[in-house]
This record gives structure tokens, C-alpha cells and sequence, in this order.
């Protein structure tokens, strides 16, 4: 016998999982970045791994509740190509944006100390631990390549969230799609975190970087040569979304033979196996 059918999460449902999955993923991603630039334990490998991990903890945190797209970028690719509903898009940033900015208070409080004793003026020295830089601070690379760098990567990441989320193509079986997408993320911080520390998210960077400056960084919206730099990471990201979501579109998804399955971008589960279908939105960082 059949159990109870559950109904679908409101919309508050839905913004308070967004909410959850980013917070998750920036007291994860923050704090080892905190770790190793300030207190010296780690290196970019601990933080690549790390961020991966983060987001593949977030989406099972928020998959099935709102596809836990955790990112203004995904939100807005879906949007373009995958009929999610444009009056949930603002909704859906803000919510991600809140989730990223409470865990960056969280994180800045309980690595005080530390930020104090390396950095007494909160300076651009530590800095990253919060939001991204040119060159993560120190490389010769200045804000349009950064922003270039940052619709690179962000369309990688698009690109291959759907194609791993795509049960038409050669998805990840048994619930293993968000630990398929921790790793794109792994590989895209071990390939593209040179030239401006791989935000390709505007919530993980700008929620960061606001609650950073609201407790002693006076220096957060610019980058080390003084420009005004915190755009850089919202806009180049949401640009490359999607042109990545528009690439695998015009690429792979349409030779796709069609299955009757539910459509990329969602987070595949074992329930579809029965033929429960996931809510519609995609996973990524």
C-alpha cells in the first residue's frame, strides 16, 4: 500500500532550503579558506576539496526541497532554458544571498582571534577569506581578466551541472549527483581559482563580502589596486551561467533521445527509479 502523498513545499519551503544550502556551504567554504590563510593549517588543495564538499553537503541539504541551486547563476540559466518560473528568481538570490551572508558572520565571529593576530587591520591580507580577488590578491591579473576568468568558469559550471543532472544523458545513479557536482566544483578550484578565486556564484561572494565589511573590512568592495571591484563577481557569473546552460542546450541536449524523464537541472533521486519525480531547479555552488 502505497504511503501518504507528500504535497509540494510553498515557496517559503523552497527560499528557506535555498537559504539552508547556502548557509552550509559558506560556514564549510569560508571557514577552511579562514583556516588556511589565517591560521595556517592547509593549502589550496584542503580548500578546493573543501568547497567541493561544501557544496555537494548543501545539495543534499536543499536538492529536494528546492533543486538547491544555491546560486543566483544557476537560478537564472534554469530560468532561460529550463522554464523555471521568473517570479521565483529574485526570491530564490535573495534568499541564497541571506544564506551566504548569515554563515560569513558566523564564520568571521569564530575566527576572530586568529584574523586579528595575522591581520590587525583587516586588511586586503585576509580579505579573501570572505569574497574573491583579482589575482587572489597577489597575481598580476587586474578586473577584466578576472571577469573574463569568471565567465569561463561559471559557463564550465553550468555546462556540466546539466549534463551530469540530465537524466536523458548518462546521469549519476543512486543519489550520487550532488557528490558528482562537489567534484565539478573540486576541479574547477584545482583548474580556474588563479586568476580571481572561482566565486562563480554572486550569493557566495557579495553575502561574504557585506558581512565582512560590516565588521572591519573598509576595504571589501575593492580589489588591491583600489578599484571598485565587487561587480566583477555578480555580473561575470550570471553572464556565463548562461552561455554555459545555452552551450550544453545547444551541444548535447537537444541530440538527446527523449526518455520521459524529468528535465535537466533537476537533482536525480532514487525515488524517479519508481517514477517520483524531483522538483524542477539544478545544483551547483
Amino acid at each position: 500500500m502505497a504511503g501518504p502523498q507528500r504535497s509540494s513545499p510553498s515557496l517559503l519551503g523552497e527560499l528557506a532550503a535555498e537559504f539552508a544550502g547556502t548557509l552550509i556551504l559558506i560556514l564549510i567554504g569560508t571557514a577552511v579558506v579562514a583556516q588556511v590563510v589565517a591560521g595556517g593549517i592547509g593549502d589550496h588543495d584542503s580548500i578546493a576539496w573543501a568547497w567541493g564538499l561544501g557544496v555537494t553537503l548543501a545539495v543534499y541539504t536543499a536538492g529536494r526541497i528546492s533543486g538547491a541551486h544555491l546560486n543566483p547563476a544557476v537560478t537564472v540559466a534554469l530560468a532561460v532554458f529550463k522554464g523555471f518560473a521568473w517570479r521565483k528568481v529574485l526570491p530564490y538570490s535573495l534568499a541564497q544571498t541571506a544564506g551566504a551572508f548569515a554563515a560569513a558572520l558566523l564564520v568571521r565571529w569564530n575566527y576572530t582571534e586568529v584574523l586579528h593576530k595575522v591581520d590587525p587591520g583587516l586588511t586586503i591580507k585576509t580579505q579573501g577569506v570572505f569574497s574573491t580577488l583579482p589575482g587572489n590578491g597577489v597575481l598580476p591579473v587586474g578586473e577584466w581578466g578576472a571577469f573574463r576568468d569568471q565567465v569561463l568558469g561559471t559557463a564550465i559550471l553550468l555546462f556540466l551541472v546539466l549534463a551530469v543532472t540530465d537524466l536523458a544523458n548518462s546521469a549519476p545513479a543512486a543519489n550520487l549527483a550532488p557528490f558528482v557536482v562537489g567534484l565539478i566544483v573540486v576541479a574547477i578550484g584545482m583548474a580556474w581559482g588563479t586568476n580571481a578565486g572561482y566565486a562563480i556564484n554572486p550569493a557566495r561572494d557579495f553575502g561574504p563580502r557585506l558581512a565582512s565589511f560590516l565588521t572591519g573590512y573598509g576595504t571589501a568592495w575593492r580589489d588591491q589596486y583600489g578599484n571598485l571591484y565587487f561587480w566583477v563577481p555578480i555580473v561575470a557569473p550570471l553572464i556565463g551561467g548562461v552561455l554555459g546552460a545555452g552551450l550544453y542546450q545547444t551541444l548535447v541536449a537537444r541530440f538527446l533521445p527523449a526518455t520521459g524523464e524529468p528535465e535537466p537541472g533537476t537533482v536525480p533521486t532514487e525515488g524517479e527509479a519508481s517514477g517520483v519525480g524531483a522538483r524542477q531547479g539544478g545544483p551547483a555552488e
